[in-house]
C-alpha cells in the first residue's frame, strides 16, 4: 500500500511533549507512523498492531530495515484480540483509522479492509485508547473533518479530552477535509486549534507543510 499524506501528517504532527516511553500504533499498515515516531522520539517500546497479513509482513520488513529495529515490534492481530489481555499501558497511542463510513465499497477487498470504518469503528478505537492509555498519555488520530465533532464527543464520554486540533485543507481555495486530533485524560482550559494548508498550487507546498514534514521526505 502506498504511503498516504494522512499518515505523513499525523506522524509529523502528533504531540510528543510528554516524552513517551511506550507507543502503540493501531492499524499500522506498512509501519510508517511507528517509524516516524521512532525517528522523532526516544521511545523505547513502539508496538504496532496490524490485522492484514500482507501489510503486517511489509511492516515487519520495514522495521527490520530501519535504524530503530530494537525499539519496534509488530503484532499480527486485530484490536479486539490485542486488548483481550492487555499487558501494557502506553504513553502515546496513535492511529490513522479506516474512515469511509459510506455504503460504497470497491472491488479491492484488501483496500476496503484498510479503508472502511466498519472494520474498526471509532467506538472500538476510543474504548481501546481509554483502556490502554497511561495517566499522562496522548491519543492522536487523523479523521475526516465531517467526523470531528462526533469523534470528540465519543472521546469525552470516556473522559478523553481534546488538547489540540489542526484542520487540514488541500489548498487555500478548497474546503477542510481532515482533522488532526490529540487527546489527554486531563481537560485543558485552553484548546489549541489551528489550520494547515498543504499546497499553494499542484506540487507547490506551503511553508507550513514543508516545515512540518521536511524531516521525513528525501526531497522537499
Amino acid at each position: 500500500m502506498k504511503i498516504g499524506t494522512d499518515a505523513v501528517l499525523l506522524g509529523a504532527w502528533c504531540p510528543i511533549d510528554n516524552n513517551p516511553f511506550s507507543v502503540l500504533d493501531i492499524g499500522a499498515g506498512t509501519g510508517i507512523l511507528s517509524l516516524m515516531i521512532a525517528q522523532r522520539s526516544n521511545a523505547e517500546q513502539i508496538d504496532a498492531l496490524e490485522i492484514d497479513e500482507d501489510a503486517y509482513e511489509q511492516c515487519v520488513e520495514n522495521f527490520e530495515n530501519s535504524p530503530w529495529l530494537e525499539r519496534l515490534f509488530c503484532f499480527h492481530a486485530g484490536l479486539d484480540e490485542f486488548i483481550d489481555e492487555p499487558e501494557d499501558e502506553y504513553d502515546l497511542i496513535i492511529s490513522n483509522p479506516p474512515f469511509y463510513s459510506e455504503d460504497y465499497k470497491s472491488k479491492d477487498s484488501q483496500r476496503d479492509l484498510a479503508r472502511f470504518q466498519d472494520v474498526l469503528p471509532f467506538e472500538d478505537l476510543i474504548d481501546a485508547a481509554d483502556l490502554l492509555l497511561s495517566e499522562n498519555g496522548i491519543f492522536a488520530v487523523i479523521i475526516p473533518f465531517k467526523e470531528e465533532k462526533r469523534f470528540i464527543d465519543l472521546c469525552a464520554e470516556v473522559e478523553l479530552f481534546a488538547i489540540k486540533i489542526t484542520r487540514v485543507k488541500g489548498s487555500h481555495t478548497t474546503p477542510i477535509v481532515r482533522s488532526l486530533l490529540a487527546f489527554k485524560r486531563l481537560e485543558l482550559s485552553v484548546l489549541e486549534v489551528e489550520e494547515l494548508v498543504i499546497e499553494i498550487n499542484r506540487h507547490e507546498y506551503t511553508d507550513d507543510y514543508i516545515s512540518l514534514t521536511k524531516d521525513f521526505y528525501l526531497k522537499m
